[in-house]
């Protein structure tokens, strides 16, 4: 397994594959480790996650540095991802005793409640588009509940998984509590079928979540599988369009677009249309694309050049069947896996940009004539992860939001991100289950239920 800078295309490091037998002894130790940690108290567990907020937060600029080495990201943006997985750390150290505490359900008898319990060690297959953020998300709630965890990170971010191993072990936590197994994706199945996991959360394409699912199914082990999305954007006629622009803009651009939740569909209300491309074009097409580690970079090159050419094929096809081409749309010269802020319009049903996910800085505009063709062409997508409605009327954009969309997530007059005290997840293509707030948390849980006549 290699890591290749995707900004010049040199080799950063290799990495040997883990054995069967070294795999099997870091999911053994992780298992005897957690039937003592179980018995931990909250305090003790989130003294050391507190613990490991403080040691991202000293090492941000390195982790921000390996992340724009690794895979691309503006160094900008990898030190907030690093401080929102420190968050993310003293929300759970924080709220997990509340999170945990037993739920009385009267019922007549002498005593009945439900109580929380761990269920062991679980297995995170985890992607390289937010290298830290994507695990600290899942192993903070984790190990705060009492699990135990084994992580198969992306081969391409290798780096970033040996970071998130060293920073564990200082924080404190007991060894082999959490362990990074070095292994291609090949080898998950085999791993799902150890008997010590108990239960296995995914991050990914909906292919890879279809193969987790099937095989966990054979083994009657929980999942939880956030998988790809193609968010809605829909603009109505009576939007600001201040505010509509520079968050699709945002929205579209983060992480070079590389993100299940970025904005990727806008629909748009046929009276405003034009004068809202004009703008999309104008902002995106003065973000700055460069070396990842300039200060002044908004775009980095993407993760991987086999990447970016599925991404070029996808916007090649859409134009051959009729789409308009407004900005970017070519492969720059020169070394990199670079990819220009990309703006497509006149994009109907049937277009590769309409149907597929395009997991890069692409917008594609979709003319609609008025709120029930917006939902009705927001909805058309295999995909429900999230999904933002721009209006100046609140209650008409809530009511679109709660009533009309089909997602997990939708956001009325803001870009959809995920925030530690909210459940975040999808439905249909999209994925089943919730990472993050009490939801998350409770998903690798055993809900018991206790009664005492």
């Amino acid at each position: 397994m290699q890591s290749i800078d995707p900004t010049h295309g040199t080799l950063l490091s290799t990495f040997s594959e883990h054995s069967e037998r070294e795999v099997s002894h870091h999911i053994e130790a992780a298992s005897n480790a957690q039937s003592e940690w179980r018995e931990t108290s909250i305090q003790h567990r989130a003294s050391m996650t507190i613990r490991l907020a403080d040691l991202l937060e000293r090492d941000r600029e390195k982790l921000a540095t390996l992340m724009a080495h690794e895979m691309g990201k503006p160094i900008v943006q990898g030190r907030a991802e690093i401080d929102k997985c420190a968050w993310a750390c003293r929300y759970y150290a924080e709220e997990t005793e509340r999170i945990l505490e037993d739920l009385v359900l009267p019922t007549g008898r002498t005593k009945s409640y439900v109580t929380y319990q761990p269920l062991g060690v679980i297995l995170a297959v985890m992607p390289w588009n937010f290298p830290f953020w994507q695990v600290i998300r899942f192993v903070a709630p984790a190990l705060m509940a009492g699990n135990a965890a084994v992580l198969k990170h992306a081969s391409n971010v290798m780096g970033s998984a040996a970071a998130i191993d060293d920073l564990i072990v200082e924080a404190g936590f007991p060894d082999g509590l959490f362990r990074s197994l070095l292994i291609p994706s090949g080898r998950v199945a085999a791993i799902i079928g150890n008997p010590l996991i108990a239960a296995v959360t995914l991050t990914g394409s909906d292919a890879a979540g279809r193969a987790v699912a099937a095989k966990a199914g054979q083994e009657l082990k929980r999942t939880v599988l956030e998988l790809g999305g193609s968010d809605p954007y829909l603009v109505l006629e009576d939007a600001d369009l201040d505010v509509a622009v520079q968050a699709c803009a945002f929205g579209r651009l983060l992480n070079a677009g590389q993100s299940c939740i970025a904005a990727k569909r806008f629909i748009v209300h046929e009276s405003i249309v034009d004068e809202f491309t004009e703008r999309l074009v104008t902002v995106m097409d003065a973000y700055v694309m460069g070396d990842p580690l300039d200060e002044g970079t908004e775009l980095g090159p993407m993760a991987r050049l086999d990447l970016r050419d599925e991404l070029h094929d996808q916007v090649r096809r859409s134009l051959a069947a009729g789409a308009e081409l407004r900005l970017g749309g070519h492969i720059p010269e020169g070394p990199g896996a670079f990819y220009p802020p990309t703006v497509v319009s006149n994009v109907s049903a049937g277009m590769a940009v309409y149907e597929e996910e395009t997991f890069g800085p692409v917008a594609a505009i979709i003319s609609v004539k008025d709120e029930d063709e917006a939902v009705a062409v927001a909805n058309d997508s295999p995909f429900g992860l999230g999904g933002a409605v721009f209006t100046r009327d609140l209650r008409r954009g809530e009511n679109i939001a709660r009533n009309r969309i089909e997602a997990g997530s939708v956001f009325v007059n803001a870009f959809v991100a995920s925030d530690p005290r909210l459940p975040f997840g999808g439905i249909k293509a999209s994925g089943y289950g919730r990472e993050l707030s009490h939801v998350g948390m409770h998903e690798f849980l055993n809900i018991k239920t206790i009664v005492i006549q």
